[in-house]
């Protein structure tokens, strides 16, 4: 008998990235918090028709809740089901991580914001950045240091010899 390998593709993995995230805020830390779905959202998410850029993280009655995320209905979706595209979905997290993110929200005026959405061992996992946003004139740092760092490696690409 010969054994299959399981290969594991990290490209397949992840469902959905949120690049504005990153360029709109500094991300302190990150968490990984499930993500409670009807059986309609998790069979889109494994078409792939997921938009986190509107989404945000707001933490209500000591829980997460997931706002703004769009996740496309498919179009064989059952009848007797009447999907809502942009409905709330409750995150799962740990009560010490609720604590932690709730304080920091509130008193170090940190906001929450969805990096990125992936499977785990089968089951969606939402990437939650903590987060403070970036004023304009660090906007144009960032720019300025990726194009330097696209430069620098076309300069590389092509060589430095004559």
């Amino acid at each position: 008998m010969s054994g299959k390998k399981k290969t594991t593709r990290q490209s397949s993995r992840t469902i959905a990235l949120n690049k504005r995230a990153r360029f709109d805020y500094f991300i302190e830390q990150s968490y990984e918090a499930g993500i409670a779905l009807q059986g309609w959202e998790a069979k889109s998410l494994r078409n792939g028709s997921v938009q986190l850029k509107e989404g945000y993280v707001i933490l209500k009655d000591g829980e997460a809740w997931l706002f703004g995320a769009h996740i496309s209905p498919l179009a064989s979706a059952s009848t007797h089901v009447n999907p809502d595209p942009v409905r709330s979905r409750k995150l799962l997290l740990h009560r010490r991580e609720l604590d932690k993110l709730l304080g920091a929200v509130e008193r170090q005026g940190y906001t929450l914001v969805p990096l990125a959405m992936y499977w785990s061992k089968g089951r969606a996992k939402l990437e939650v950045g903590l987060a403070k946003g970036k004023k304009q004139h660090d906007k144009r740092i960032s720019i300025k240091e990726r194009d330097w760092k696209r430069e620098k490696q076309r300069t590389l690409k092509r060589g430095t010899g004559p």
